[in-house]
C-alpha cells in the first residue's frame, strides 16, 4: 500500500487531528484515512456548491468580482 506524506504541518493542526483521533478511539493514521475516506466519498466539491453551503449557513459574501470588475471599467 503507497504511502502519503505532508511536510510542514502546523503543530496546532497536529495537536487538534491527535485529539480528534482519541476522541473517535482510534490511531492518528486510523483518523485521517477515515478524514481521508469521508472527504473522497462526499463528492467533489464546485464552486456552486459550495456557494450554495455558504448561503445556507447565512454567511454573506462579498460582492462578485464580475460586479466589481465592470463598475470599474464602467468608471473609465
Amino acid at each position: 500500500m503507497p504511502n502519503l506524506s505532508i511536510k510542514n504541518v502546523p503543530e496546532q493542526t497536529v495537536a487538534r487531528l491527535r485529539a480528534r483521533a482519541r476522541l473517535h478511539h482510534r490511531s492518528l493514521q486510523g483518523e485521517l484515512m477515515t478524514i481521508l475516506e469521508d472527504a473522497l466519498q462526499s463528492g467533489s466539491l464546485t464552486v456552486g456548491g459550495v456557494y450554495e453551503r455558504v448561503s445556507a449557513l447565512g454567511i454573506k459574501t462579498g460582492p462578485e468580482s464580475v460586479s466589481m470588475i465592470r463598475e470599474d471599467r464602467d468608471a473609465r
